[in-house]
């Protein structure tokens, strides 16, 4: 039956949100990834724990973070530097790409799989988690196909793969597919068949993020149902990888806080400890991560959480205390590059950034006419938008003389807001603020506008617990100060609420343009790049 649970406020960030889950005691609360690392899959290698998230129509894709004690986490790199193919990811596609990949370790080297819901199963692979990576290899061509896993049976020798089906392109889904696979990870051997058709098992539907292991002399599956809002976590087992499956609910939402606990992956420690990694969806920040304890009952299935009931707060695994850490979020640009936890919002083209000798992010004012609406431009750089920010700032030189150039800092999602400067015809800059709403195909014509001295300015965005933003801006006068000078903030614009997208929590954005015709456009400069913790 479908499991109870009471769910939680539409888009509420539920409990307390904290940049590394470390509480410095020797115990752990949750996320211990406050931001919007969707779909997560972990694998240990030695002593080393590494994590991959759903990375969608973004560029570089399928991020990579580094563990020693399951809590603390940085981000290492990514394994796929364009998606592919190519044409189809040139412009941005914010709901498609990288579904719920999975992180594998096989034969010496490192595997993700991957489902494209428009175009099939792809996968990666390499020695290293730092690489090289392999370019992406089409394993299984086909629309709807999503959540794909490998399962390599050391017992058996066989390789296999289970995947599953998204309704919106294949027509159906509550099952999960599964096939006999090429040893070498390069193609199914057969066409599959349903391992599990959850319209079979009452109350339960949206199947979906199968992670397969084997264990116990059992063939496993770890999948969510119910929805990312409301779902639960089921396991499957069969002594037959193609079944017959027999299932039950691990873990669901009970009577705590923790609203539809989703897919997953689960990790064996070096010491014995079991661990499962799962995501919760928050609102406008995304799906944020999860670390449940993990035992086996007498019966043999997975039990997790407190008995199948999330934890908030738990003992850390019994592993080597590691110093607190989280991925990056702050920047300063040196020497033009941004850090790894920058991402385009599609396949990146020559021309929007440059490296130069000093430091601040040089974008090109790229000429488009699409700039009254900034979700479908691919040039602009993102980042997640962390639950734990409670400010936002950068400052921005806008070097284009074009009239109509223009550069910014937007918090982007199904509805966007940013605050920027913009060249006037009379060739001074202006301070302005505009939004879209969500549904709108343009920015609102109803633009907050004012003048400033100069072309420097420091951008700042005041955010709340529940995502609400408030745009300000202060005098840069290039002194030195930067963003942490005294300049009194000027707020411009009314508070705008973050949205997220269909599956993506809201990003921050960096961007430049200029109208099309502009001539040569020009740069701008971004320097200092901060977000300010509770």
């Amino acid at each position: 039956m479908r499991p109870p649970r009471t769910p939680a406020p539409a888009g509420a960030v539920t409990g307390e949100p904290y940049a590394t889950g470390d509480q410095g005691d020797g115990t752990y609360r949750n996320p211990v990834l406050a931001a919007d690392w969707s779909d997560p899959d972990v694998v240990r290698v030695g002593e080393d724990y590494y994590l991959t998230a759903s990375s969608f129509g973004r560029a570089p894709g399928l991020p990579l973070l580094h563990s020693r004690d399951l809590v603390n986490w940085t981000l290492v790199g990514h394994a796929l530097e364009h998606l592919e193919p190519a044409a189809a990811f040139a412009e941005p596609r914010h709901d498609s790409g990288v579904w719920a990949p999975s992180l594998r370790h096989h034969d010496g080297r490192f595997w993700i799989f991957w489902g494209d819901p428009d175009h099939g199963v792809f996968q990666v692979n390499a020695p290293s988690v730092r690489g090289p990576w392999t370019p992406p290899h089409l394993v299984k061509a086909g629309l709807g196909l999503i959540d794909a896993c490998p399962l390599w049976d050391e017992e058996s020798g066989e390789a296999y793969l289970v995947h599953a089906l998204a309704k919106s392109r294949a027509g159906v889904n509550n099952r999960l597919v599964g096939h006999r696979m090429s040893p070498d990870g390069t193609k199914v051997l057969d066409e599959g068949r349903v391992l599990v058709d959850a319209d079979r098992i009452p109350g339960w539907f949206t199947l979906e993020g199968p992670k397969a292991y084997r264990h116990g002399g059992w063939f496993w599956i770890l999948a969510p149902a119910g929805g990312v809002a409301t779902g639960w976590q089921g396991a499957f087992r069969s002594r037959s990888f193609f079944g017959p499956y027999e299932e039950r609910t691990v873990l669901a939402q009970g009577d705590t806080d923790v609203n539809g606990p989703h897919q997953g992956g689960w990790v064996r420690t070096q010491r014995g400890e079991d661990w499962f990694l799962h995501f919760q969806q928050s609102g406008a920040h995304g799906r944020l991560v999860h670390l449940q304890p993990m035992r086996w009952d007498t019966d043999g299935w997975p039990v997790l959480g407190d008995g199948g009931a999330p934890v908030r707060v738990h003992r850390k695994p019994d592993l080597p205390e590691q110093p607190p850490a989280r991925p990056a979020v702050d920047d300063t640009f040196p020497g033009g590059r941004f850090g790894r936890q920058w991402q385009w919002t599609a396949n990146p083209a020559e021309g929007w950034a440059s490296q130069h000798a000093g430091d601040g992010l040089r974008l090109g004012c790229v000429r488009t006419d699409r700039l009254g609406d900034l979700r479908t431009v691919p040039h602009v750089l993102t980042q997640r938008l962390p639950a734990g920010a409670r400010g936002v700032e950068v400052g921005l030189r806008l070097d284009s003389g074009a009239p109509g150039s223009r550069a910014g800092l937007v918090v982007l999602g199904d509805a966007y807001a940013w605050i920027g400067l913009e060249r006037a015809r009379d060739g001074t800059a202006r301070l302005v603020h505009r939004f879209a709403p969500a549904g709108a195909d343009r920015e609102r014509d109803a633009a907050h506008s004012r003048p400033v001295s100069g072309d420097r300015v420091l951008l700042r965005i005041e955010v709340t617990a529940d995502a609400r933003c408030r745009f300000s801006y202060a005098p840069d006068d290039g002194d030195g100060t930067g963003p942490s000078g005294e300049g009194r903030p000027v707020p411009l614009g009314p508070e705008f609420a973050a949205t997220p997208w269909r599956w993506v929590g809201a990003l921050l954005g960096l961007f430049a343009g200029a109208p099309e015709g502009a001539g040569h456009a020009g740069t701008a400069v971004f320097s200092d790049f901060r977000v300010t913790p509770a």
